[in-house]
């Protein structure tokens, strides 16, 4: 197009230049149109096509009618679906705005209002209360903003898209399964644009499996009935492994001169296995002495906090599958019954790389010989192994920490330039 403009301008007047440029743009739009139109089209073919898979299913056919009466191929819900941030949140960034005063507060008085609910869930299921809460004020704030896309809208247009079709082909049959049963109304299904419904943000699939009638009014919703989303939660937490007889992982604070290498998340000990390495519970006080399993993660690098982290920490991990996610949850519930904050505080320097400067990390760690994979820009666990390699090598702690000042020391040792915009 570069090329076109300046053939305008040095055979055209600058007023037909114009001209010509808002014919130019004029098509392009048009085209984009156009396009739109095609998709909407092609969209409402395979909507068709589904509507009567659905029946053929045993769903009636005027609840097929009902779900898809308004459905249209929504882009905004496809954009969320596949944009990548140019910048991902530090631990503290995410940490600070989760488990934030407010929401302490707020669980805390959550939890008190609603202490002989939550003990009646924990005595059928084993998951105590403030866990339950955390869960509640961490996915909708407490019930207060549970999503405003009507559920079918965002399912079946995931489902069409190929990039994850056969998920939210599945997600989309058993929504409708919900409303053929009349648990909730049409106009009650809106939820997340990924499809995620209630005050707990079931997906279809867990709705099916795991909501329970916690109130015995003969109707599961997850939307108006605290019983039915506290039950429902305890439920699921129950099936996914919780550990009645543990907590979730504790801070602690590690030694001088110790071997970062063991905090990868992965590496295994008992409780007193790791009192001998030399750890702490955070506020100094021994350990207890036990043969209960833990792993020790840390949130940052090596002068953020570590935790050690229990068989309960990778149940919250199944239901959102992030470590932040998790530590947030497991702290939001300490501190709705009164335990202390974490000892490590924000440094002032927190800020993120930007997708370009990990590529760069990743290829400069590829260059020196510790393979993180195809550069892409995101901080996975090949990147991170890779990363922890090359700080043992060089006897720098291990925590696999990806930053500004890791970057500025693989510069030093990689010499060899890197065109970004190529990455």
């Amino acid at each position: 197009m570069k090329l076109i403009m300046q053939t305008v301008k040095l055979s055209y007047s600058a007023k037909f230049s114009g001209v010509l440029t808002s014919l130019f743009l004029s098509f392009l739009f048009s085209s984009s149109a156009a396009f739109a139109e095609t998709s909407q089209a092609d969209f409402k073919i395979w909507l068709n096509e589904f509507k009567q898979e659905a029946v053929t299913a045993g769903i009636k056919t005027a609840t097929v009618n009902q779900a898809f009466a308004n459905v249209s191929l929504n882009e905004d819900v496809l954009l969320s679906d596949k944009s990548q941030p140019e910048f991902t949140q530090t631990f503290f960034q995410y940490f600070d705005r989760a488990v934030s005063d407010y929401r302490i507060r707020t669980g805390q008085r959550r939890y008190k209002q609603h202490r002989r609910l939550l003990d009646q869930v924990t005595r059928k299921y084993g998951v105590p209360g403030r866990f339950l809460v955390a869960f509640w004020g961490l996915e909708t704030n407490f019930g207060s903003y549970t999503g405003n896309i009507p559920i079918f809208e965002s399912l079946a247009t995931l489902a069409y898209d190929p990039r994850r079709s056969g998920f939210f082909r599945g997600q989309l049959m058993d929504a409708l399964k919900i409303l053929d049963k009349g648990h909730v109304s049409l106009r009650q299904m809106k939820g997340s644009w990924a499809g995620a419904m209630g005050q707990c943000q079931f997906m279809p699939s867990n709705y099916i499996h795991y909501a329970v009638d916690g109130d015995g009014d003969g109707k599961i919703d997850l939307w108006n009935s605290l019983p039915d989303v506290f039950y429902s939660a305890g439920n699921f937490l129950s099936q996914l492994g919780w550990q009645r007889v543990e907590n979730w992982g504790r801070e602690v604070a590690l030694p001088k001169d110790f071997d970062y290498a063991l905090a990868d998340n992965k590496t295994q000990r008992s409780l007193a296995e790791w009192q001998k390495l030399g750890l702490k519970l955070a506020d100094g006080r021994p350990l207890p002495i036990e043969e209960m399993q833990a792993k020790l993660l840390l949130a940052t690098d090596y002068q953020g906090p570590a935790f050690l982290v229990f068989d309960n920490f990778r149940v919250i991990k199944r239901w959102n599958n992030a470590d932040k996610y998790a530590l947030a949850v497991g702290h939001l519930a300490d501190r709705i019954i009164g335990r202390a904050p974490l000892t490590k505080q924000r440094p002032a320097d927190d800020e993120p790389l930007s997708t370009k400067l990990v590529k760069e990390v990743q290829i400069r760690l590829n260059n020196l010989g510790y393979q993180t994979g195809k550069p892409d820009g995101v901080i996975g666990k090949r990147t991170r192994q890779a990363l922890r390699e090359f700080q043992v090598k060089n006897k720098i702690p291990a925590d696999g920490y990806v930053n500004e000042a890791m970057l500025k020391i693989l510069r030093q040792a990689d010499k060899s330039a890197v065109n970004l915009e190529e990455a």
